[in-house]
């Protein structure tokens, strides 16, 4: 019985690799050959328990049933979610189901406003690249796919870059992203202060590369919460909001080539830049801010944001061989609309701007990133 039983889970192991390799290619194949043997090694004692899948099997008490491991795992999950994931029910509520499934409409663009001498400007940006993604979400994990619809619909070979990753709990916050441009952008408004011109030049000397990197904890954790007002996990249902406090480092590498520029603005570039334009800098900054939550109709949840960033720059500006050290400002703000229907349906608008800003005594340059997103979706149980 117990022979009959390691093949059955033999066989459910083999299964698994089969279909990882014809989902991931032959590029993955290893992960998952490692992934599925360490499935084997874990769950090897619960072998006989783990042939008979079942979808009721996957539930907290009956993976804990499995044996020791399982059981310290169950134990360790539910220690956790109770230390890091705590709220006051009279404020926050969680939804009652572990899966939800959403389709959100994502859509983002980069710009840089030059201020240069005698306050002469320029103002470029991106076109908005925009994405139609589909999500399925088991508790904390969560896996999707999406659709460059910029791609398809302006037939472009080559898109602008950007990744996002988030934690979030009651108590902290965890942020991670990259942007990369080096496809183009439009030179929009350009001119003396008195004397600004809309302009729609296109502007391809551009290459521009950028990470961030956020930490930060609330300290109205029992009664806030930033997943119900942006990630859709959380249900806040009385208003309330929080002071938050962390650290933020980012990374900015910007190269900008002018000489494809004629005329008045090439007359007014620094002759310091010889047409030139690049930074390449770090920076470490203490990230203090205030959230809060309006529940101003049942199910309806107002969300606002904001965050600025002051700390200290380390890098050069148009001086590559030459490192100095300044002051670093930015500001995150964030603003959402967001509306539970009986706990199950969500739907939800949210923007997010992240402004940035360089500075020496020829010029400043303001940067910004602005992104907007709509979603729908709807939350179940599968036991």
């Amino acid at each position: 019985m117990l022979l009959h039983s390691n093949q059955s889970y033999l066989r459910v192991t083999i299964n698994l690799v089969v279909n990882g390799i014809l989902r991931c290619g032959r590029k993955r194949l290893l992960p998952v050959c490692v992934v599925s043997w360490l499935l084997w090694l874990a769950m090897g004692p619960a072998a006989p328990k783990a042939a008979a899948l079942s979808m009721e099997s996957f539930a907290l008490d009956s993976i804990a049933a499995w044996g020791k491991f399982p059981r310290f795992c169950v134990g360790v999950y539910q220690w956790g979610d109770k230390f890091f994931n705590s709220y006051d029910s009279t404020y926050v509520q969680g939804s009652g189901k572990r899966w939800n499934v959403k389709m959100k409409l994502d859509s983002w663009f980069d710009q840089y406003d030059f201020r240069l001498i005698d306050g002469y400007r320029m103002e470029m940006a991106s076109r908005p690249s925009t994405t139609l993604g589909f999500y399925i979400t088991y508790l904390a994990v969560s896996v999707g796919y999406d659709l460059n619809l910029s791609k398809y619909f302006t037939g472009a070979e080559r898109t602008r870059q950007r990744f996002n990753f988030q934690f979030n709990c009651s108590l902290f916050a965890l942020e991670f992203q990259t942007m990369q441009n080096d496809i183009g952008t439009t030179i929009s408004r350009m001119g003396m202060p008195d004397d600004i011109k809309r302009t729609d030049i296109k502007f391809h000397g551009i290459n521009t590369r950028q990470w961030q990197l956020d930490m930060y904890y609330f300290f109205n954790h029992r009664h806030y919460s930033q997943a119900a007002a942006f990630y859709y996990s959380k249900i806040q249902v009385k208003s309330s909001g929080s002071l938050y406090a962390g650290l933020s480092f980012w990374n900015q590498r910007f190269d900008f080539d002018f000489r494809s520029l004629e005329g008045e603005l090439f007359r007014n570039l620094p002759e310091t830049w010889n047409y030139l334009y690049n930074v390449k800098n770090m920076n470490y900054a203490l990230k203090v801010g205030y959230a809060y939550n309006w529940v101003f109709h049942k199910g309806w949840c107002l969300g606002v944001s904001v965050s600025p960033m002051i700390g200290l720059r380390k890098g050069s500006v148009n001086r590559p061989g030459e490192r100095h050290t300044s002051f670093a400002l930015s500001n995150q703000m964030r603003a959402s609309i967001v509306y539970n229907l009986n706990k199950r349906w969500f739907f939800g608008l949210v923007g997010r701007y992240d402004a940035g800003l360089i500075y020496d005594k020829e010029h400043s340059l303001l940067t910004g990133m602005l992104t907007a997103e709509m979603s729908a979706g709807f939350r179940f149980d599968l036991w």
